[in-house]
């Protein structure tokens, strides 16, 4: 793998250039340009291609829903084992109570970092971000799409 560039809160947020940059914006102008379309030229078939435009831009953002989703399931199965393994017995039984994007920003902490961050996060019910932003020593993800 390339050297990677130190991964930070601040830099942290993945884009696939093919997605977001070409596909997801090549669907998004179709749609409007159908409708365009269908506006100026006022036909069955004009107003299927929206139908159908719309259809496509869904499918994009399901199939990109679908990836990420099976993503964090993998995450949410990860951080448990290693919560497991890195909580006290006592603070084991705690681990039900995050809830899932709790257990994904916190895939970000290292192995020492994540017993203070469990107890952190359940004491004052932390969001992802707010996760995100106590980590003092980033654990990189250079895995998520």
């Amino acid at each position: 793998m390339p050297e990677q560039a130190p991964q930070t809160f601040a830099n942290h947020t993945r884009w696939d250039p093919l997605f977001h940059f070409f596909v997801f914006p090549v669907f998004g102008i179709t749609f409007f340009l159908t409708i365009w379309n269908l506006i100026q030229n006022l036909t069955f078939m004009s107003a299927w291609m929206v139908v159908v435009a719309m259809a496509a831009l869904v499918a994009v953002f399901k199939i990109r829903t679908y990836a990420l989703k099976a993503q964090d399931r993998v995450i949410r199965l990860e951080e448990r084992l290693r919560l497991e393994r890195l909580l006290p017995e006592l603070s084991r039984a705690k681990i039900p109570m995050l809830r899932e994007g709790q257990l994904i920003a916190m895939r970000f902490a290292c192995d020492a970092e994540i017993p203070a961050l469990v107890e952190k996060t359940l004491a004052g019910n932390l969001k992802g971000a707010e996760i995100k932003k106590a980590i003092v020593n980033w654990r990189p993800d250079y895995f998520r799409v």
